[in-house]
């Protein structure tokens, strides 16, 4: 751990920074159940920063708002799995579910539409207690109180009975969220306070390997099942697709039963060895206490001051949403499951995994070069670690699995922007090279897990657009998305051999980086796809998703150009006409037509969808032509109108921190818009004042005098004293410390025209 972190967060506590009255700290605002509800996909359980273990209640197993296996809306529990991700689209996880009970034994999880069935239990949130590191909730059915808390990883369940009669724990390794097929599952009895066993798992993840070892306070009497028969007493191993186990326990009313998980992807001696080195003892409060220290750590790197409760509610929540992925990936003893399926050993670096880099590479990875430049820095060796053991860098990796999820190749555009920030403690001349062989259309040496992986890691339509400049829209799906993408990725590439002064590819990947061109429409003023003829695609609506679009329609993918904002403007038509049809895309009526009338273009105002990514950096184009108030009042829109202190409170996936990662910036006062330039788009803030602590002690201030609801508009600007030209500043001016000074008011400012 940073002690120059651990000295900053204790100067604020003492000094008696708070983000709003004196009694409440940051670590007081979270509100985990803030995303569990509408469409967030987030869990409320127990883990530590970036934790292996993520222990959490699971309320249902399928459908599109099961996917970290808590809704809001249930009122059922199935039990506590120790593995779950945080607002994802796709579902897996749900790793070596334990539940208690009383009384009848159950075997079989039930129906989840009826909580009558199986051995899940009522319960109420009247009765339900999250906070950062423990969560506890009493099961009405069994009369048992519940508390969780964790380590890195491990996991801790404590559990208080008040009822008489038989008291048990089902284990249940078939549980997976989504149905995921387990080709093996094992139990084995070691002892009577001790069992172990692995569980392998085919989904989203193909080949997913998770091993436990779990220590018992109380002995117990062990049944092992195998497809709902009970083997034979004295049974010491059960391996088959359908392995659980019943044990049962001498308890009487108020006794506890405490029960300590260790998890790997290794080997079960990894899973026993990770339970050893972080929980030696029984001392459930210990562990608790432990992780709430970590929480306070990690949330009291940004101290704000000013809004209302329910901001500062959102905010810090939004920052422990963003504290939660990544998720290590190596045991204690340095050893981790590789891209290649074999076990190293990481040789200076800590390993981890799920990297939802489609979503992320907008605000996510950039927040984490400003509050934690070291970890994002371990994050791109990760990164060039899978690239050796797989032949490539991924898009969305999980437990060590390629998917192939989503479009682009994003883990470039998280390399580039660390290394223009210069965070360099890594291979940068390695960086380079997997960044250039990702952009190609090149298969060879690559590990595709399946040829339906393979498909989606390198699809056809990137040999078009290597060879062609576009992807024509008859030749390969969602070929506007992916070329828009293509091309800015490409910069990225041309950022850091330009640096290095490898010419030769910066010339070719500049030239690559204004391919977007090809798909731009003057007569219409959209992105559109064109044919392998070079034709426009017919037919055309706008309002159309799906097709050559990727989760959207040419209304919110047609502003994608991060990178040449002011080529782009020439080519739409100059500053006026580009400023109306940026008008009319937070204007015009919202409704989205075809293919998905689409989950995931939500958060709609007029066209634009903040439940969306590719959305996220369009409120700050106004900055680019002259008109920036817009620019505030629209990020003033989205702050106040898209983000809730409520179950239901994002509009859209929380998407592993990008929905919170873009909420932090902005109401700090600004964004990070086009990963891979160091420089930061002003915005509108929220707060009164917001503090972040810095490596080596410094901090970096921003100031808005006269800030309220109404007065949403910036009227002066100063960094260090001296007065903003533009409205942009650089990294450079935050890492160093200083003081960024806003004047807000009620009318717009002409600043910056």
């Amino acid at each position: 751990m940073n002690k120059t972190y651990i000295i900053s967060a204790m100067a604020l506590l003492l000094a008696g920074c708070s983000p709003g009255a004196a009694d409440r700290t940051a670590y007081d605002c979270v509100n985990l159940f803030i995303g569990t509800g509408g469409h967030g996909h987030t869990f409320p359980g127990a883990t530590v920063p970036f934790g292996m273990v993520q222990l959490s209640p699971d309320t249902r197993t399928m459908g599109w708002d099961g996917c970290s296996g808590y809704h809001y809306s249930d009122s059922s529990i199935l039990g506590f799995s120790h593995t779950h991700l945080s607002g994802t689209g796709i579902g897996d996880y749900g790793d070596v579910l334990f539940m208690p009970f009383s009384g009848e034994i159950k075997t079989d999880a039930g129906e989840e539409s009826n909580p009558d069935t199986g051995y899940r239990s009522r319960f109420s949130h009247a009765d339900e207690k999250a906070e950062p590191g423990y969560y506890a909730v009493k099961l009405s059915d069994y009369g048992i109180d519940v508390e969780l808390t964790a380590s890195t990883r491990a996991g801790f369940h404590r559990y208080t009975f008040n009822r008489g009669g038989q008291a048990g724990l089902v284990v249940d390794l078939t549980h997976t969220i989504h149905g995921h097929a387990n080709p093996l599952n094992e139990i084995c009895v070691l002892n009577d306070t001790e069992i172990s066993g692995a569980k392998i798992t085919d989904g989203w993840a193909t080949d997913h390997h998770v091993y436990f070892h779990a220590r018992f306070s109380r002995p117990f009497t062990c049944t092992l099942i195998d497809g709902g028969e009970a083997l034979p007493a004295g049974t010491e191993r059960v391996a088959s697709q359908h392995a659980k186990a019943v044990l049962l326990f001498d308890m009487q009313p108020g006794d506890e039963l405490l029960v300590k998980v260790g998890i790997s992807s290794v080997d079960r001696d990894g899973a026993r060895n990770n339970l050893d080195s972080e929980i030696d003892h029984w001392r459930f409060d210990t562990v608790a206490d432990g992780a709430r220290a970590q929480w306070r750590d990690r949330l009291n790197r940004v101290c704000v001051e000013g809004g209302s409760e329910d901001q500062r509610t959102i905010f810090y929540t939004a920052l422990y949403h963003c504290s939660i992925s990544p998720n290590i990936f190596t045991d204690a003893d340095g050893r981790y499951r590789g891209m290649d399926r074999k076990i190293h050993t990481a040789d200076g670096f800590t390993n981890y995994t799920v990297f939802s880099l489609w979503d992320t590479f907008r605000a996510f990875h950039p927040l984490m070069t400003i509050i934690d430049p070291e970890l994002d820095g371990e994050f791109i060796r990760s990164l060039l670690s899978k690239y050796d053991e797989g032949g490539i860098l991924p898009k969305w990796e999980l437990a060590a699995n390629y998917t192939g999820t989503m479009i682009g190749y994003h883990a470039v555009s998280v390399i580039a922007d660390a290394y223009m920030k210069g965070i360099r403690d890594y291979d940068t001349e390695k960086a380079l090279t997997a960044c250039v062989a990702t952009s190609r259309y090149d298969t060879a040496g690559i590990l595709f897990p399946s040829e339906t992986v393979r498909n989606k890691l390198m699809p056809l339509g990137r040999k078009y657009y290597v060879e062609r400049g576009y992807i024509p829209a008859d030749l390969g799906a969602r070929s506007v998305s992916e070329g828009l993408e293509y091309a800015y990725s490409d910069w990225c590439i041309a950022r850091i051999a330009e640096d290095m002064s490898a010419d030769s590819i910066a010339r070719v990947y500049d030239r690559r980086a204004l391919n977007y061109r090809h798909y731009f429409d003057s007569a219409s003023g959209f992105m559109r796809g064109r044919t392998s003829t070079g034709e426009w695609e017919m037919p055309f609506n706008p309002r159309s998703a799906g097709r050559s679009y990727t989760e959207g329609n040419a209304w919110q993918w047609s502003w994608y150009v991060p990178h040449d904002v002011y080529g782009f403007i020439e080519l739409a038509g100059g500053k006026e006409r580009f400023a109306a049809r940026l008008d009319s895309l937070f204007s015009v009526p919202s409704y989205i037509e075809g293919e998905a009338r689409i989950t995931d273009a939500t958060g709609l105002i007029g066209q634009y969808a903040h439940g969306n990514e590719p959305s996220h950096h369009i409120s700050h184009l106004y900055n680019f032509i002259g008109q920036a108030w817009k620019t505030q009042q629209t990020v003033d829109s989205i702050l106040y109108s898209l983000y809730f202190n409520d179950p239901d409170g994002l509009s859209g996936n929380e998407d592993c921190g990008q929905m919170s990662a873009w909420y932090i910036l902005n109401a700090m006062g600004f964004y990070s818009f086009c990963p891979g330039k160091p420089e930061y788009s002003i915005g509108r803030p929220l707060f009164d004042r917001v503090t972040l602590n810095l490596p080596g002690g410094k901090t970096f201030t921003v100031e808005a005098a006269h800030n309220s609801k109404s007065n949403r508009y910036v009227r002066s600007a100063r960094l260090n004293g001296k007065a903003l030209e533009k409205p942009w500043f650089g990294h450079a001016d935050i890492m160093q410390g200083g003081k960024l000074e806003l004047e807000m008011d009620s009318s717009p400012g002409h600043i910056w025209e």
